[in-house]
């Protein structure tokens, strides 16, 4: 079998999920594993064997009987290797006690060193890929036989982009076996109520690849970062690629889920698109139409901006979809040619008096005025450069002139007010924490409702989201199959979105170039 399979592609009319090993997969904290294994052996052999002791080999002996295995068991495993037993002691041997549960302690005492002096790095190309299977619609799952997973997920920042978890703690409750037996996989599947054949394993050690194989799993993908393809094939990875972004993910109806473009650059490409559709426009304010400011009621909008609104509208419908008040937003792009979704779009209004309410963002009204006294009372003139602003059908919590090390202080206040108000969930964004009713709405729903509202909800309209924020993703996904997405940001984030536009001037000039496009679609 070739290392790599290019006609095979993921999408969920095969797939309904996908499990990741955390080491070397996610995060870079493979060779962190590997220096502190070596520093263990090496000072063990040579306090053992002398000065001429055999040096334990990262490339060779770190892969065949270490990588992806418990740590006990990695212990045990290479010092066979070494014609070595040992006792195996207890988990609560001293580190310096010669048993394997000792050495096992040490090697984990050496790693949190290399942690402390390194951190937590992940790899871009696994993020790129899960967002991407977010977007597709599966299931994500992670596993590893440490028991610091979920202290390497949170310091990376990784937590919200899976399903469920089963670390190393896991396995010792449950009484898994370490790979290459497929236990803590069988168990990921189970948790995320999927049938192995239809769950795809994504691994780089060869044991991991074992197990898949010998789970039965529908596919397994080997993760070549060390330039070791061949023997992840041969010991049962149906592919082995060195980039996850190679891996092809598709959405239900076919369309590929590729990589982020510059817009200004596909121009023609998207006017080609537009070619006998109506567009229809929905434009974010705040890092879309404007830039990013300290002060949110400082954020105006450019003249030149508003004229070209004021243009596009003349040509086809133009929606501005906020987080801000209906009024607020009303007030600061004053035209009255275009429709307005204020509060996420639990609050919509349009010309000539159109006024459209979602009527379940009502009954939380209560829960928000207690949330906002209570957060106003641990925040205001406690936190210096923390912003309460009170919307209609939310609560932000500005933290942008807040000091970093008083950030995580602000967010402590905001979950203990949460705590206490079952009714509304947390939001986030670009250095801003929101409160918000609990039910299943957002931009992107929004955005499917207000066409409904308009009756364009139909073929021969191509709807175009442009947005900054991770509160704008709901709304590049529900466009990847009916229409685009455009993220104002450098390329470099991970989105649903198919172009990107660099900041609000590049907005600006993207409007302005379909121009001719809208102007003929509107004779049409």
């Amino acid at each position: 079998m070739s290392p790599q399979n290019s006609s095979f592609a993921i999408s969920k009319r095969s797939y309904d999920a996908v499990i990741f090993d955390l080491d070397g997969v996610i995060t870079k904290t493979a060779t962190l594993h590997a220096a502190a294994w070596k520093k263990l052996f090496d000072w063990f052999l040579k306090k053992r064997q002398g000065k001429d002791f055999k040096p334990f080999d990262i490339d060779e002996d770190y892969r065949r009987y270490v990588d992806g295995k418990p740590r006990y068991k990695g212990v045990q495993s290479f010092l066979a290797s070494r014609g070595i037993k040992l006792d195996y002691g207890s988990p609560d041997d001293d580190p310096d006690q010669e048993t394997v549960c000792g050495l096992g302690n040490k090697k984990n005492a050496f790693f949190h060193e290399e942690i402390n002096k390194q951190g937590v790095e992940v790899y871009g190309d696994a993020l790129q890929f899960l967002h991407k299977l977010k977007v597709a619609g599966l299931k994500t799952a992670v596993i590893s036989s440490s028991k610091n997973c979920s202290t390497f997920l949170k310091a990376a920042h990784l937590t919200q982009h899976f399903n469920i978890k089963v670390d190393g703690v896991d396995a010792e409750e449950l009484g898994l076996k370490g790979k290459p037996d497929p236990d803590i996989f069988l168990v990921a599947a189970q948790k995320l109520e999927v049938r192995p054949p239809r769950t795809i394993i994504v691994e780089d050690a060869i044991s991991g690849v074992q197990a898949g194989k010998k789970g039965k799993f529908g596919w397994v993908i080997g993760v070549d970062r060390t330039l070791h393809a061949a023997a992840l094939v041969e010991n049962g990875a149906n592919m082995a690629v060195p980039d996850l972004g190679k891996v092809v993910v598709e959405t239900e109806a076919g369309g590929i889920i590729g990589p982020l473009r510059p817009a200004l650059d596909h121009r023609e490409e998207i006017s080609l698109r537009l070619q006998g559709k109506r567009p229809v426009f929905f434009l974010d304010y705040d890092g879309t139409l404007t830039p990013i400011v300290d002060r949110p009621e400082e954020a105006l909008l450019d003249h030149q901006v508003r004229q070209t609104l004021r243009e596009l509208a003349e040509h086809c419908t133009v929606a501005v979809i906020s987080g801000r008040d209906l009024p607020d937003v009303q007030k600061l792009v004053d035209l009255e040619a275009i429709y307005y979704a204020g509060s996420h779009g639990f609050d919509i209004a349009g010309p000539k008096g159109k006024r459209f309410v979602h009527q379940l963002g009502q009954e939380f009204l209560p829960a928000l005025d207690q949330a906002e006294k209570s957060l106003r009372r641990r925040l205001e003139g406690k936190i210096p450069g923390c912003q309460v602003e009170r919307k209609k059908f939310s609560i932000a919590v500005h933290y942008r002139r807040v000091q970093e090390d008083k950030v995580r202080e602000v967010e402590e206040a905001v979950d203990r007010v949460l705590h206490k108000h079952g009714k509304l969930r947390k939001g986030s964004g670009k250095k801003v924490f929101e409160l918000q009713p609990d039910i299943d709405w957002n931009k992107g729903k929004a955005l499917l409702w207000l066409l409904e509202q308009l009756k364009l909800d139909r073929s021969g309209v191509l709807p175009l989201y442009v947005g900054d924020d991770v509160t704008d993703e709901d709304a590049f996904k529900v466009l990847v199959d009916r229409g685009l997405g455009l993220a104002v940001q450098g390329g470099d984030r991970p989105t649903a979105a198919r172009y990107f536009l660099r900041d609000p001037a590049e907005v600006e000039k993207f409007l302005q170039t379909l121009m001719p496009v809208c102007q003929e679609s509107a004779h049409e």
